[in-house]
């Protein structure tokens, strides 16, 4: 989309005490390097408008080719800048669980053969969501017993991957996720507030929240005004966010972890959407649909590099100087 304002055409030079000698420009109106003729009588030769005009052409051209030529040694350059555009994505922190059964397939057990573990799925999904993401600011969160800062928010798209890489190797025991969310959290402290921001959150479990972690979460999602997508890796035979308990004594935080943080999300004043994905089919459809409602506008600056103009304008130099060195080469005597 175009962006709000154009860049500037600030032209500067390396060499500018060399535009000094742009008065030599001056030279082709003194005279040129024709061959002059004598002839007794002026008057004799009538009125020629056809070459009082190519006489001023050449002139011009003349001038033109000096003048680039000194301003190719004085070495022109468009410096570098910041352009803001307008596009469609968002400011997207993905928060990764690295807790040990992480490790497991979605069938709960060690990978066998060519199976995948619910980290090696994400991985392989989410690099490729990274990939199809053009002008998305990513950052990468790991938790686990604490939570890692791994990538900050940018739109280096390599990095990203490399640390959702990084986040598939061997996990530790514990799910702490209030501090793996603080950390994600932090990441949109000095982030415009003008751009769609959203944390991804991966887990394949969850541990209960203290009383005072939860209001200071509560506080600091409000504060942000952060959207949040919680993934939920099911393992095959193991109670769903959604489900209730059979028996009344096993309705609490500590029996149903995820149940009950799936509710605390519910009550924040923020954005929240939740998935349970019990195969890698259903954590790709997650991912596809977290990236179809992330695609509201997105104000971004992009840094164009410094241009040399010095090309150009030798190019324009050799035009000028070609026109010239025709005109020499098509000169004649004239014999009367």
């Amino acid at each position: 989309m175009p962006a709000p304002g154009g860049p500037r055409m600030n032209i500067a030079f390396d060499r500018p005490v060399l535009l000094v000698a742009l008065v030599l420009a001056l030279l082709p109106w003194w005279r040129l390097p024709l061959r002059v003729g004598e002839h007794a009588w002026l008057e004799m030769w009538p009125p020629d408008g056809l070459s009082t005009g190519i006489d001023i052409g050449l002139r011009i051209a003349a001038s033109l080719a000096i003048a680039a030529l000194i301003a190719g040694l004085a070495r022109p350059y468009i410096g570098a800048q910041t352009v803001e555009k307008i596009a469609r994505g968002a400011h997207v922190v993905l928060t990764l669980d690295r807790s040990l059964s992480m490790d497991q397939t979605f069938a709960g057990r060690n990978p066998q053969g060519g199976e995948e573990s619910k980290s090696e799925t994400a991985r392989r999904l989410l690099t490729e969501f990274i990939g199809e993401r053009d002008h998305d600011l990513f950052g990468v969160v790991s938790f686990s017993t604490r939570p890692m800062a791994v990538v900050p928010l940018s739109d280096d798209r390599r990095a990203a991957q490399a640390a959702v890489a990084a986040a598939a190797t061997r996990g530790l025991a514990f799910t702490n996720v209030a501090a793996g969310l603080f950390m994600s959290l932090s990441y949109f402290k000095d982030t415009r507030a003008s751009a769609s921001r959203a944390i991804v959150l991966i887990s394949d479990g969850a541990a209960e929240i203290d009383f005072r972690s939860a209001e200071h979460l509560r506080a600091r999602f409000a504060e942000y005004d952060v959207s949040l997508y919680w993934i939920f890796l099911r393992t095959a035979g193991s109670p769903g966010i959604f489900d209730a308990p059979d028996e009344p004594r096993n309705d609490n935080a500590k029996a149903m972890p995820e149940r009950y943080l799936h509710r605390f999300f519910q009550s924040l004043s923020t954005p929240y959407k939740a998935y349970e994905a019990e195969n890698p089919a259903a954590l790709a459809e997650a991912i596809s649909d977290i990236g179809r409602l992330e695609r509201r506008p997105l104000v971004y600056e992009q840094r164009l590099p410094r241009r040399d103009l010095s090309g150009w304008v030798y190019a324009f130099a050799a035009v000028m100087l070609v026109l010239g060195v025709a005109s020499k080469a098509a000169e004649r005597e004239l014999v009367v």
